[in-house]
């Protein structure tokens, strides 16, 4: 089992995991390509940024003016590029974030990405996402199957989401 993991306060035991540490959607993008060519399984949960500056300043930005413009360049598609790349046998899960037509959203982004599964987590759920140690979630399939779950911790939701993988997995490989 393979992590790649962007900035973040976890220490997994590597003794259990290979992690691969990354700084960067786009070193990110690179892991995974290389992770991916030999995977059974990509679970893709990192919540990488559409966009990144242009330019990284190593210094502080003085105040100069009223307004600062910053110019955005796209950041690679990670998820869209393996869907591309999955193999026979190769399975991807997604997730989407949505806070309005999340089924709709999610739908299309499971079609679009060439995902397996998608996990939507939607920001209208009262007591679920960011700044709660709660969450409920949908679990969409490419199958048109959607498994509604109720609200609970987020160690029980990531149990939900690994056993429906795996019921599936067992199920179709």
């Amino acid at each position: 089992m393979t992590l790649i993991l962007g900035p973040s306060r976890l220490s997994p035991r590597e003794s259990q995991v290979k992690v691969i540490p990354v700084q960067s959607a786009e070193e990110m993008h690179q892991a995974a390509l290389e992770v991916f060519k030999d995977a059974d399984i990509g679970i893709l949960a990192a919540a990488v940024a559409d966009y990144r500056p242009r330019e990284v300043s190593t210094q502080k930005i003085k105040k100069a003016g009223d307004t600062l413009q910053l110019e955005l360049v796209k950041n690679p598609d990670i998820a869209a590029t393996l869907g591309r790349k999955k193999g026979r046998g190769q399975w991807l899960v997604g997730f989407a974030l949505e806070t309005d037509n999340e089924l709709a959203n999610a739908q299309s982004k499971l079609e679009k990405k060439n995902f397996d599964l998608i996990v939507l987590n939607s920001l209208q759920d009262k007591g679920a996402g960011f700044h709660f140690d709660t969450n409920k979630i949908t679990i969409l399939g490419k199958d048109n199957k959607i498994r509604k779950f109720e609200l609970k911790s987020k160690p029980a939701v990531a149990e939900d989401i690994l056993d429906e993988i795996e019921a599936l997995w067992n199920g179709q490989s």
